[in-house]
């Protein structure tokens, strides 16, 4: 309900009477005004508040309002005030919606201009853009760079491997120039590792020996690795000295003399085979894990 103390152009009668206001009120017909008043005025009549100090006044208003709906010329011209009211209140609004905005703006430009940054949108994603474009051509030139980089370094180790004679599966060489072959006729004393390793620590430093298991009684052999190949080259030099062995370098080197003659029995004594592949595969095989353990450490 409207409040009595309200000035006659504030009142909007189609509220004074529960009725919508606005376009919809404007539409309704006189029938509907009507029927509003009378189930209103049913409802507030003073009889039917007799406590309410204010009922008689209410009234007033409620059979003021209806008169003026009811009267064609006086409600056009309500309508067109109210329709006034309305566009005011959207001007008002849009802006106060349109100074918010400014305010908001100017307050965006102010912080841009205090971290050094455009204000205008654009700029931003103009700037935003430029850098992503820089970050993907740094991302292509580290691409290329690492590419060509592993492509040199493909090309420098296979040239290594051509001229030095490569390294072994696992990235460890093996220098094949210490490792001796030694074999010894089945009649002959039994050799231990611990014997062969006292024979040939005179010609200098023993770093392993592996002993062949032995198929036959017929031969026997072993795999002895000096510590260097001086030391190899030493002990085939005087190889005479551990008669009744044989010995011969694993691979022949630049620094090693030819193997020296030998009878058909002798030559049909030595390590050969199959047998000793195996042999020779478990030194070097043993030699890779003591040089990665050294690595490691």
């Amino acid at each position: 309900m409207a409040a009595m103390g309200q000035e006659e152009d504030d009142i909007d009668h189609y509220e004074v009477l529960c009725l919508p206001s606005g376009e919809e009120g404007a539409a309704l017909t006189i029938e509907q005004i009507e029927k509003a008043y009378r189930t209103q005025s049913r409802q507030r009549h003073p009889d039917k508040r007799p406590d309410d100090p204010n009922a008689t006044a209410d009234f007033q208003r409620l059979s003021s309002s209806y008169k003026l709906l009811r009267d064609e010329s006086l409600r056009r011209q309500f309508d067109a005030r109210l329709r006034g009211r309305r566009e005011a209140a959207a001007r008002a609004a849009a802006s106060g919606v349109k100074r918010r905005k400014a305010v908001s703006d100017l307050e965006e430009r102010e912080r841009a201009a205090a971290a050094g940054q455009p204000a205008n949108p654009e700029e931003l994603a103009k700037r935003e853009m430029k850098q992503k474009a820089a970050d993907i051509e740094r991302e292509l030139e580290q691409f290329r760079t690492a590419k060509q980089a592993a492509a040199a370094g493909a090309t420098a180790s296979s040239a290594y491997g051509d001229k030095k004679g490569g390294a072994s599966q696992d990235g460890v060489k093996t220098d094949k120039g210490k490792i001796l072959k030694v074999s010894w006729d089945g009649s002959a004393d039994s050799y231990t590792a611990a014997k062969l390793e006292e024979l040939f620590q005179k010609f200098g430093k023993v770093e392993d020996i592996v002993i062949k298991t032995r198929k036959s009684r017929s031969k026997g052999s072993a795999i002895v690795v000096m510590g260097t190949k001086e030391a190899a080259l030493l002990a085939i030099q005087n190889h005479f000295s551990l008669f009744p062995l044989n010995v011969a370098p694993v691979q022949e080197s630049g620094g090693l003399p030819a193997r020296p003659s030998q009878t058909h029995e002798s030559r049909a004594s030595n390590i050969d085979g199959t047998g000793f592949s195996d042999l020779e595969a478990s030194v070097f095989r043993k030699l890779q894990e003591a040089q990665k353990r050294k690595q490691c450490g």
